[in-house]
């Protein structure tokens, strides 16, 4: 498959599975563009391989984000950036909640929307949210973080049905817990508060993932090649889970 002549963005592309992405899309032929707020982490991506750039965005920040597609439209919208933090609800400030729905679900909306203003007209677009299973069902401990995930998915059903005559599909892509920095730092968590071993703890989360094993950046960058691919032209709305489980 050849994306050559086609623009890409992707959100959170400094690390993890947004850079993972990137490089997957410029392998193919599309020229990139990769955001996030840390430019160090943007440039050693940027810098790893070739047709890559990195801009510095915040993705809460509505100017910001129009500003990304102020060269021109992008043929295919990558809303990645996400973050993650566990507490029980109960413990849960409104501040903690807040930022969750700012980065996880405004930040998608703001993406979403820039996107699909850029691609109207055309005749030929792709907007992938990377979502997550908690889009599909709850998590204990995550639950600022699962209703932000849920709402993405909300959107992304709602945009589909929106600009499916148009040729333009948004589809989800929803990973269980993956091998990345950002489980990582789950896994310290768990081992901060529980006194468990890392491979314990490890170990915990491949388990919520039916296949029993982390889930790797590359499963989720090739589905997000195929959502870009031939095949894929009638598929939109969808969440595709990966991890062996639930689909829909």
């Amino acid at each position: 498959m050849s994306l050559a002549g086609r623009r890409a963005l992707v959100t959170g592309g400094g690390s993890g599975v947004g850079a993972c992405c990137a490089r997957a899309l410029a392998a193919a032929g599309a020229v990139v563009t990769i955001c996030g707020r840390n430019a160090a982490a943007l440039d050693r991506v940027a810098e790893s391989a070739p047709g890559i750039a990195a801009r510095v965005c915040n993705i809460t920040d509505e100017a910001a984000v129009a500003g990304l597609f102020a060269d021109g439209a992008f043929d295919i919208v990558v809303a990645n950036a996400g973050v993650s933090d566990s507490a029980p609800l109960t413990r849960t400030t409104l501040d903690q909640f807040r930022a969750m729905i700012d980065v996880n679900l405004t930040g998608s909306f703001l993406t979403i929307r820039e996107a699909l203003r850029g691609m109207e007209g055309r005749d030929w677009g792709r907007v992938i949210a990377i979502a997550s299973t908690a889009s599909l069902k709850g998590y204990a401990y995550v639950a600022p973080y699962a209703a932000a995930k849920h709402g993405v998915l909300g959107l992304v059903r709602s945009a589909a049905l929106e600009v499916a005559k148009k040729g333009i599909t948004v589809n989800a892509v929803c990973p269980g817990f993956l091998d990345t920095a950002m489980t990582q730092r789950s896994i310290d968590t768990i081992v901060a508060k529980t006194g468990r071993s890392r491979d314990d703890a490890r170990a915990q989360l491949a388990a919520t993932n039916p296949m029993g094993r982390l889930v790797p950046p590359a499963d989720v960058a090739e589905t997000v090649l195929w959502l870009c691919g031939p095949g894929s032209a009638m598929v939109t709305g969808q969440a595709i889970s990966i991890s062996g489980g639930e689909t829909s």
